[in-house]
């Protein structure tokens, strides 16, 4: 039963600075022909561009809760080794990005997306102290790692 999924796809700005490959590319090639090197530096652009779109887009991480665990990326953690959790915005959130970063935490944070959510790990046994999450919709995530389904209750 899945209680929660986003995926951290890059902001539209992030697609819009990418593209300056194009012009870039156009520059590197148009002295060497100034027909030929425009049409040759558009078409390395181009295909300079659809890389890095494909990349960015297919290693956006996906946050998942599910009845019984929380994915974050390529990790996972059953809902019972969870703690507290708290969501921070605007610089509350730089703040745990940076200069309040425990740097055993584990990261699934990026940096188009403002807002991220702390989550406390309560097993004595893992040197991880927290994981620290971007979310666009951190309010939601509190709520699905706090809330259980009415089966999973102990």
């Amino acid at each position: 039963m899945q209680l929660y999924r986003e995926r951290l796809h890059p902001s539209v700005w992030v697609f819009l600075s990418t593209a300056l490959v194009l012009p870039a590319s156009i520059i590197v090639f148009a002295p060497l022909a100034p027909v030929t090197g425009v049409l040759i530096g558009t078409g390395v652009g181009l295909v300079l561009y659809a890389g890095v779109v494909l990349v960015l887009v297919t290693t956006a991480p996906v946050i998942e809760v599910t009845a019984t665990e929380l994915r974050a990326g390529r990790a996972r953690i059953p809902l019972d080794l969870l703690g507290e959790s708290v969501a921070y915005a605007g610089e509350a959130a730089t703040a745990q990005r940076g200069r309040r970063l425990d740097a055993r935490a584990y990261l699934c944070i990026r940096g188009w997306v403002d807002q991220v959510v702390r989550i406390q790990i309560a097993d004595p046994h893992d040197p991880t102290p927290y994981w620290l999450v971007s979310s666009r919709r951190p309010g939601d995530l509190v709520e699905a790692l706090t809330r259980r389904p009415a089966g999973s209750r102990d």
